[in-house]
């Protein structure tokens, strides 16, 4: 399976060069490299804040694994205890996107009044039927309608199946593809956009527009 290029959104490459995304054979192998940056710090701290001014850190966000791609939507990896979901309500988080089928993180939030909908998708490298799609696009775009809402798209890791569904969300919302590809990669490096994974987001938003016509 060959990994999409496309332009390098934060130039560490040159100008004119490709960042190409490169795709992991494993899950276990994915997870484990996540672990990794885990305990060295690397996905712990938050590149975005909550708000309106992404630029500032936020302590509550560097307790967990979240990166915040617009002032509403962070992408992040999974939740698993009470005190991580603590720490995300105190973030500001109203809604959840759980994209992992390991884990539902429903019960956890009800003592936050956090809307969850847990959406389970495995990182197997098949495509993905648009129904899986229309759920978090339909659940994102009410919650977003909410002026204060704030949503966290979560899988186990942040790299795959959560970067693929805010990807869809943010196309959804009018974000062209490759831009959304572009600003989630550099507000987030860990993510690894597969082609098999972009191709399902193209397939679903195709059926969107084939039925609007």
């Amino acid at each position: 399976m060959k990994a999409r290029p496309f332009p390098d959104p934060i130039g560490k490459h040159g100008v004119g060069e490709s960042l190409t995304m490169k795709v992991t054979t494993a899950s276990a192998e994915r997870l484990l490299r996540a672990a990794a940056m885990r305990q060295t710090g690397l996905l712990t701290s938050n590149y975005f804040a909550v708000g309106h001014n992404p630029a500032v850190a936020n302590e509550e966000t560097r307790r967990m694994d979240m990166t915040w791609i617009t002032a509403r939507i962070a992408v992040g990896g999974g939740i698993w205890n009470q005190d991580n979901m603590a720490a995300v309500a105190r973030a500001g988080v109203t809604h959840i996107i759980d994209m992992q089928i390991e884990f539902d993180d429903t019960p956890l939030a009800e003592p936050y009044a956090i809307e969850v909908l847990w959406n389970p998708t495995d990182d197997d490298f098949q495509l993905k039927p648009p129904e899986l799609f229309r759920r978090g696009v339909d659940f994102a775009v009410d919650a977003l309608k909410q002026e204060n809402a704030r949503l966290f798209v979560h899988c186990a890791a942040g790299v795959h199946r959560a970067a693929m569904m805010t990807l869809a969300i943010l196309c959804a919302e009018g974000w062209d593809m490759q831009d959304g590809m572009r600003t989630i990669v550099a507000r987030r490096p860990v993510v690894d956009f597969a082609d098999v994974y972009v191709e399902s987001v193209e397939k679903f938003l195709q059926q969107q527009l084939n039925a609007a016509e």
